[in-house]
């Protein structure tokens, strides 16, 4: 009996077994896919209770999705991925390329001059060069934004003013937007506006998912004396609904070190400074 035990083991460990090693595999991946596309995005813990596997099996399984392109990978989980940006909640953006982020946000903040006017629009890397002017040597600053999340990193400071434009809460981005926010605007005026986007295509200009704010995104750069965008690698190239403006509207881009060179020398074709960090 015993010798019979032995060679069921080394059947069991042949070949036959990698093959059903690797459909099983194949399978949870397939499954996390179609998951992802009936809700749009899995946790880690999800998907261990799902599959009875361990966390670290289900990382290797995003990891491995997302190099093929076919996921988001996030802190914590993975995103679906689409033909376009989708329009996910800040507290999701928040944990996506975020140690790009953080470089861009301090480069933009070291643009700033003691007694400027700036505008932050809402977005998780403008939120990092909110969090980046606290630490700045300023003695005076005003600050224009009509997103809840930067206007709460900065309300504690006294030597910055802060201005919040009204409008209607959009929860998905913790931002102000409609008529009433285009029209506070209107009478105001920056000296730079920083633009987060959810698209920068060289071709069409920059675009975002949502059509109010792209609206008011457009007053916002038609009040401003220089446009700065700030965008991470991932927005380059690609599309989303609607169009904020061309190209023509922006004088620097600050992006991370992951760029495409063709698409940096297209904007700097367009007189457009691009800084890379």
């Amino acid at each position: 009996m015993i010798p019979a035990m032995r060679k069921g083991k080394r059947e069991a460990s042949g070949p036959g077994k990698g093959r059903a090693t690797r459909l099983l595999v194949e399978e949870r991946r397939r499954r996390i896919l179609e998951l992802l596309d009936d809700q749009e995005r899995v946790t880690v813990e999800e998907l261990v209770a799902r599959f009875s596997v361990s966390a670290v099996t289900i990382r290797g399984d995003l990891d491995a999705l997302a190099d093929l392109g076919a996921v988001v990978r996030s802190h914590g989980g993975a995103l679906k991925r689409g033909d376009a940006p989708e329009d996910v909640p800040i507290t999701v953006k928040e944990t996506l390329h975020h140690a790009e982020k953080v470089r861009i946000g301090h480069a933009a903040a070291q643009m700033i001059q003691d007694g400027e006017t700036i505008m932050l629009d809402s977005g998780t890397t403008t939120a990092e060069i909110a969090r980046q002017i606290r630490f700045l040597r300023l003695r005076s600053l005003n600050v224009i934004t009509n997103a809840l999340n930067i206007a709460m990193e900065l309300a504690n400071l006294p030597h910055i003013r802060l201005i919040m434009i009204g409008g209607v809460l959009r929860q998905m981005s913790y931002s102000l937007a409609g008529p009433p926010a285009e029209a506070t605007l209107r009478g105001l005026h920056a000296d730079r506006l920083f633009l987060g986007v959810d698209g920068l295509d060289p071709e069409i200009g920059l675009m975002t998912p949502d059509v109010v704010e792209a609206q008011l995104n457009a007053v916002m750069i038609q009040v401003s004396r220089e446009v700065v965008v700030v965008a991470d690698t991932s927005k380059f190239q690609r599309r989303s609904l609607s169009v904020i403006a061309k190209l023509d509207a922006v004088h620097k881009v600050i992006t991370d070190s992951g760029a495409n060179p063709e698409v940096l020398q297209a904007l700097r074709a367009r007189n457009i400074e691009v800084i890379v960090v």
